[in-house]
């Protein structure tokens, strides 16, 4: 895109109201839950697919977003 990432963090989370980072963290969870939800993986398959470094990672990351949903929500 020849543009700097700085800029495009910037005009990403200004247009979005949330980081690059976080923006790709829910949408990643949302997955997750649509994967745990059809119950063809297991939680190590579906770290996996994710490309999680961990069962725990993953659970620590579900824990903090589904925590921060329930504060705002």
């Amino acid at each position: 895109m020849n543009y700097d990432y700085t800029y495009l963090a910037n005009l990403f989370s200004e247009t979005e109201g949330t980081t690059i980072e976080h923006f790709i963290i829910l949408h990643k969870i949302e997955r997750v839950k649509e994967l745990i939800l059809y119950n063809e993986l297991n939680l190590t398959e579906i770290a996996d697919k994710l490309h999680y470094s961990s069962v725990a990672h993953l659970s620590n990351q579900f824990k903090k977003i589904n925590r921060l949903d329930a504060i705002i929500f």
